[in-house]
């Protein structure tokens, strides 16, 4: 994991887009891919071919795709105005500078504006590079941010695999049933057409009321029409009264209106809606009984949407409904559902009902945007079948139109008893599938277009100044790329770098390892290989340990194991007077270097010696604590969810970066900004560090960690604690001075505790051994603070 945070510096790998609006992005499987192919150690040659061209190789794998993400971290820009092709070309180009100085050592986009008189790197090679990169799919548009892939986890692909199967079995018996059951059309449609469809008598609503302040207005024709300012869900009251003695059905009606969305007849964008409840009761008109609930049996409708039959109004969830959107012809068409009680409601005299309509979906604005309610006293059997499908059923087959078959059809499916078990297995393998699909992470990745863009030279690196054209190839100046094709590609490309006979490739990788062990490289300039940079201290070792990393196959653990047990790497950092005054920087590499510790490393190792640590290896990035108020000044407002348990204690890799505001610890202790590839970080001594070491919320609850540490793993005695709290944080004893000073303070620490409970409930750790009274632990709790603020604790020595 270390070295994949080296890496992902070159890479400047981040979680969000950058610019000022700086959006979210989910790029960090690719982050997950780097530590896996370095703890796999994964040839370089190989680990670098499959993120600049893993997209290009013949069957390309699932992850050598999630590996191209190395180039999918340039920036994009979402602020209102922008040209779209300007930040795809800065895109490009930040590629083209990566690639350089990640593989070659080389600052190259010294020329994408125009030639230097004494530069071997031409303006026309720079645009040769350029070509190269310029065939990519992805452009600055945010809201596509494409191309993307879905990686599953072993256990999401597996799941995925079982589902797809169960539902291509559960398909089979319904394709079956479907196929046996259509046969039975011609002889259903000659049935209808003798059948008498009975009548219905419209109520005029008398009272209306909705739960949450929908407005309803009555019609001419005693529908009811929801006003323009409607909430979310609502549930509908309807008050109707009808002389009728014996009513053996009700029907509602969804009527679509010039004044409803899309016609109607819901308030959906679509016209669409879920009516999840119908309930009825039902008193004599005469006298002062109180209303009865109704029963009611059975539903019948002209259409139902698939998976939201109108059965499910009248089965007691909340959750299901009757909606009528359709895969075929228009759903902005007037429908209907009938609802039968288990008995007629008989009062003497005639009913007053009270219908309610109860549309609680979770989707805003699903709501019956206009309908009528009717009665009817006919036989049931005869009211099955609403009168539009008779009416339909009557016309022949050659006058009907397209919807009308259709419609037809659909109602003759609604008969259909057998298929229902049949078709909720299969719609609830594919919810399964949905929910498994939505949950597998994306990421982005690289991926050619398929018709190749054309480059031009841009005249003073003007994009809309287009000079001559270039096709892809290197500088002139470097050995020639072999293509196999006219055109050169990434892939060819990421070929010729690892060519063995590439001059550079090798040489600047080892000398970037290298300077990560002493600090600085063979070569100072890291990321200038060229005249104006330094020449190797040491010319010879650098060729010979770029000629071992080749003949040892790429190797990058074979390489680091070489450089750490050498002599010159186990040396001390301790030197004499007249060595510093000689060879300050350590050129002639005659002591091993001390220096400060890197951002993450800092809190990783406060993580390890407070015993929190988790050694949780990938996933998305994480929320420790952080300050107040890091988001106030930011043009958009960020989210930080502070993580609890596991997360809370994650290596600080994971930490989720926002490049516009990012973790401060981070910048504080020079962490680049991943705004462009940082080939070494700077090392700065600021008051700043100092501050946060003592006073950052997250430092103090890792020294409260390392006090719990203390008293819970380690020996009894004062004296004995004090050396098992110096070699969990230093790893080395205290000297006497050290021992006398800290049992002295220790000491003082009790007194200010015992006088002050208020104090020692603030700082002491929650994690404590029995026995360890609060003051106490407030007092160890001072002594790990002291412990992590020191120097020692931060360098490597």
């Amino acid at each position: 994991e270390r070295w994949g945070r080296h890496w992902l510096d070159l890479a400047r790998y981040a979680d969000s887009d950058g610019f000022t609006i700086d959006g979210a992005r989910s790029i960090w499987k690719y982050r997950d891919w780097v530590i896996d192919a370095i703890n796999a150690d994964m040839a370089f040659d190989r680990f670098s071919t499959e993120q600049l061209a893993g997209d290009l190789i013949p069957k390309s794998r699932l992850d050598q795709l999630v590996a191209t993400g190395f180039h999918r971290n340039t920036l994009i820009n979402q602020e209102g105005g922008t040209d779209d092709e300007q930040f795809r070309v800065d895109a490009v180009v930040d590629r083209i500078n990566t690639t350089g100085a990640v593989f070659l050592g080389l600052t190259v986009g010294c020329a994408r504006c125009h030639a230097h008189k004494f530069d071997p790197i031409s303006q026309r090679d720079f645009y040769r590079l350029f070509a190269v990169f310029n065939n990519c799919e992805d452009n600055n548009d945010a809201n596509a941010s494409g191309p993307k892939i879905a990686v599953p986890s072993p256990e999401q692909a597996s799941e995925q695999s079982r589902l797809t199967t169960a539902i291509a079995a559960a398909e089979k018996p319904l394709a079956a049933h479907d196929k046996t059951f259509a046969a039975g059309l011609p002889a259903w449609e000659k049935r209808l057409a003798s059948l008498d469809a009975g009548s219905f008598t419209t109520l005029k609503p008398i009272k209306w009321t909705t739960a949450k302040g929908a407005v309803l207005t009555r019609l001419d024709d005693n529908s009811l029409i929801v006003d323009f300012s409607v909430p979310a869900n609502d549930t509908y009251t309807v008050t109707l009264e009808t002389p009728l003695d014996s009513i053996t059905a009700v029907r509602v009606e969804a009527l679509t209106h010039s004044s409803l969305p899309s016609k109607g007849p819901g308030r959906a964008s679509n016209g669409n809606f879920i009516l999840s409840e119908v309930t009825l009761t039902a008193a004599p008109i005469n006298g002062n009984a109180k209303p009865s609930p109704i029963k009611i049996a059975s539903a019948v409708a002209d259409h139902s949407q698939e998976g939201y039959p109108v059965a499910a109004t009248i089965d007691g969830k909340p959750d299901t409904g009757w909606a009528i959107n359709t895969k075929t012809g228009s759903p902005n068409v007037d429908r209907q559902a009938i609802f039968f009680p288990d008995r007629p409601i008989a009062h003497p005299g005639g009913s007053k009902l009270v219908l309610s309509m109860a549309q609680l979906g979770k989707s805003a604005n699903y709501l019956v945007g206009r309908f009528r309610v009717s009665v009817s006293t006919a036989n049931p059997a005869d009211l099955k079948i609403p009168s539009p499908i008779l009416a339909i059923a009557r016309t022949p087959q050659e006058q009907r139109s397209k919807a009308q078959s259709a419609q037809l059809i659909d109602a003759y499916r609604q008969t259909d008893v057998g298929r229902p078990p049949l078709a909720d297995t299969v719609i609830r393998l594919k919810k399964q599938l949905d929910t498994i699909q939505k949950a597998i992470p994306t990421t982005m990745i690289l991926r050619e277009r398929k018709t190749p863009r054309e480059t031009f030279i841009h005249i003073r690196g003007d994009f809309l100044r287009k000079g001559a054209r270039v096709r892809p190839g290197v500088p002139e100046v470097l050995p020639p790329m072999k293509t196999a094709a006219a055109d050169g590609t990434r892939l060819d490309l990421a070929h010729w770098l690892f060519d063995p006979e590439h001059p550079l490739t090798a040489r600047v990788t080892v000398n970037r390892f290298w300077q990560r062990f002493f600090g600085l490289g063979l070569v100072q300039t890291e990321n200038d290989f060229g005249l104006q940079g330094e020449v190797p201290s040491h010319p010879e070792l650098l060729d010979w340990l770029a000629g071992e990393f080749i003949h040892r196959a790429w190797s990058v653990k074979d390489l680091h194991r070489l450089i750490v047990t050498s002599a010159t790497y186990r040396q001390s950092s301790a030197t004499r007077t007249e060595l510093l005054e000689r060879d300050p920087q350590n050129r002639l590499l005659a002591r091993q270097t001390r220096m400060r510790m890197e951002a993450e490393t800092i809190r990783d190792t406060a993580l390890a010696a407070s015993g929190l640590i988790s050694d949780k290896i990938g996933g998305p990035g994480v929320y420790p604590p952080q300050p107040e108020g890091i988001y106030i000044l930011t043009q958009q407002k960020k989210s930080w969810p502070e993580a609890r348990g596991e997360d809370r204690f994650r290596r600080c890799m994971y930490t989720y970066f926002w490049r516009s505001s990012p973790y401060p610890f981070l910048p504080t202790f020079d962490a680049p900004d991943a705004t462009t590839t940082c080939t070494r970080r700077s090392r700065s001594n600021t008051p700043l560090q100092a501050l946060t070491l003592a006073n950052d919320r997250a430092f103090f609850e890792l020294a409260q960690g390392v006090a719990a540490r203390i008293l819970t793993d380690g020996p009894t005695t004062d004296r004995d604690r004090l050396r098992f709290g110096f070699r969990i944080c230093l790893s080395r004893e205290p000297a006497e001075e050290e021992m006398e000073a800290l049992v002295e303070f220790l000491s003082e620490q009790r007194q200010r505790f015992s006088l002050s409970k208020k104090d020692a409930a603030r700082v002491a750790p929650t994690r404590r051994p029995d026995g360890i009274d609060t003051p106490e632990a407030a007092a160890w709790t001072s002594v790990g603070r002291v412990l992590v603020n020191l120097d020692e604790f931060i360098t490597r020595e």
